[in-house]
């Protein structure tokens, strides 16, 4: 299932490649976060992406614009399909990081990766907001950087499940739209406060699934991506 993507949370190559190799062609690609990224660095994911995964990377790039267009640039080089930055570095920041990317494929003739931008970290709630001094409701956040995002000519954004529907509102149907806290049946919402479960987020809009420990915790973690691609394929027929 193209769609879904699995987010290779854990701290060795070994551990990754293991995974890799038990998910490839049951799911649409690999998520690389901070926590590997950091632990193993860059050659990983240059090394899947030759191999021709799919590798969204996931550092969610939010510095000056012209640290981040360095950022996107080398990790166009490495061949990723996907990069983000976060939506509130604003919008001199996000073009930067999209005109990199595309001068850096350009140069090396080769596809750009799509740039995407994180709203609101699906950790965040209201509570949270009020704490670092947002008092708008998640909501009206999540809107009002989606449509940045946009207007700066962003691929799409990240955004939790719940927000789906309100972005398809502002933003039409053209904005990938890419959906972390995916939960499955039974699973412990954990550190991630607004979740959804994938047929449900898939049906609201969303163009792309990350999936963590539902996946690469279960006992046969491929079972568990193909019961997961099932579901969605189900809820689509219905």
């Amino acid at each position: 299932m193209d769609q879904l993507l699995v987010a290779l949370d854990v701290d060795t190559v070994a551990d990754a490649s293991a995974l890799a190799d038990r998910l490839r062609g049951a799911v649409g690609g690999f998520k690389i976060g901070s926590r590997l990224f950091t632990s193993e660095g860059p050659a990983f994911v240059e090394a899947l992406a030759s191999r021709g995964d799919r590798v969204f990377l996931d550092l969610k790039f939010h510095d000056i614009p012209n640290t981040v267009a360095g950022a996107v640039a080398a990790a166009t080089r490495l061949g990723v399909w996907m990069v983000n930055v976060h939506a509130s570095g604003g919008s001199a920041m996000m073009r930067a990081a999209r005109d990199a990317a595309h001068e850096e494929a350009a140069r090396r003739s080769r596809p750009a990766p799509l740039v995407i931008a994180v709203t609101m970290l699906t950790s965040l709630d209201q509570q949270a907001l009020t704490e670092i001094g947002m008092p708008d409701a998640v909501a009206a956040q999540v809107e009002r950087l989606a449509a940045l995002t946009e207007a700066s000519g962003l691929d799409g954004v990240v955004a939790s499940p719940q927000e789906i529907a309100i972005i398809r509102r502002r933003c039409g149907t053209q904005l990938a739209i890419v959906t972390p806290g995916i939960r499955g049946a039974g699973d412990q919402q954990g550190d991630q406060k607004r979740t959804m479960s994938a047929a449900d987020a898939l049906a609201a809009g969303a163009t792309h699934l990350v999936v963590g420990r539902p996946i690469i915790a279960a006992a046969d973690p491929r079972a568990a991506a193909l019961r997961i691609a099932d579901e969605c394929r189900r809820a689509h027929a219905r």
